[in-house]
């Protein structure tokens, strides 16, 4: 599969897996939405609205960016899920996935790619 391809796919996949998890079926006035640049493939679960009359948030919970080479770099996740485990379940492999907030040498041991 050529590049371009794999990055759209892989765009679909990573844009379907935010949505699924964290977006839909959502009721309270603090809602998870997703932003895509898909001309520059940063991709970002950001959680905004009212707790309360005084407690405001607009915070970025989750940002991959898709590389020029197909790799998917995992930038932040403020997270408890496992968002990359729902990637290699939906078809990404881990040798494609790199954990950019990492270092290379704790990237090494982490199962999935370095760079």
């Amino acid at each position: 599969m050529d590049i371009k391809r794999k990055i759209k796919k892989y765009e679909k996949i990573v844009i379907a897996a935010l949505e699924a998890e964290f977006v839909e079926n959502q009721t309270s006035e603090v809602r998870n939405m997703v932003l895509a640049d898909k001309q520059k493939h940063h991709y970002i679960l950001l959680k905004t609205g009212w707790y309360n009359p005084k407690s405001f948030t607009d915070n970025m919970l989750i940002h991959f960016e898709i590389r020029e080479d197909a790799k998917i770099w995992l930038l932040a996740n403020h997270t408890e899920s496992l968002i990359t485990e729902e990637l290699v379940r939906r078809g990404i492999p881990p040798t494609d996935i790199v954990l950019g907030f990492f270092t290379p040498v704790i990237r090494a041991a982490s199962g999935y790619a370095v760079a």
